[in-house]
């Protein structure tokens, strides 16, 4: 889903990013210019940029998971949720970093997507989380805790940032080691953004020295 799709489905308005700072190449990916610094330079980091509102990240997010659990030690992943300036995008966002804060990640991820695109739960409000989350958690409050806490709005910020920073003009979109974006219209498929992100850390290993 593309950030106009993404903005007209949640009934806002934001600008487009501009693109003067991407350079397009011939293969399935575009290269970011300028590069941009990862958490651990020790590793080739991976990030899926998404949000659960977005039908085609839902598509993509058992074979990322599957894809994820197979990484060798040289590589990082982490899922990154778009914001784009829209405060119910900043509300799911903050859903999925309270879950990852709490501990409740694994067991709420796939159910988001649900919830939003097929319950059409009212996930983008504190009541709605509140409401959602009876009996889904452990400790609902340690979780809503989280929700509010200053952790938690200090990933929203880095998580747009970073955003911005990458020019991510769709989800889902994957940012490979801060140099290269791909995805599933790059690629022809989502498994071909797949294999492309192999491809790249696979390149970039090489670059590094690595075998």
């Amino acid at each position: 889903m593309n950030r106009r799709d993404a903005l007209k489905q949640l009934a806002a308005v934001s600008a487009a990013l501009p693109l003067a700072n991407l350079a397009w190449a011939k293969d399935p990916f575009v290269v970011l210019n300028p590069a941009q610094p990862t958490d651990d330079p020790s590793k080739i980091e991976i990030i899926e940029f998404f949000h659960y509102g977005c039908p085609h990240c839902r598509d993509f997010d058992p074979l990322v998971a599957a894809w994820s659990r197979k990484l060798p030690a040289d590589v990082s992943f982490r899922h990154v949720p778009a914001i784009w300036n829209n405060p119910q995008l900043a509300a799911l966002a903050r859903l999925f970093y309270a879950a990852e804060a709490s501990g409740d990640l694994k067991t709420l991820h796939e159910k988001a997507f649900v919830a939003v695109q097929d319950e059409r739960r009212p996930l983008h409000t504190e009541e709605g989380v509140r409401e959602w989350i009876d009996g889904k958690v452990a400790d609902p409050a340690k979780f809503m805790d989280a929700y509010k806490s200053f952790g938690v709005n200090s990933k929203l910020q880095r998580a747009d940032q970073l955003a911005r920073a990458m020019k991510i003009q769709g989800v889902p979109t994957v940012a490979v080691d801060g140099r290269f974006l791909t995805s599933a219209s790059m690629a022809g498929s989502h498994d071909g953004a797949l294999q492309v992100v192999d491809q790249l850390v696979e390149r970039i290993r090489k670059e590094r020295g690595g075998k």
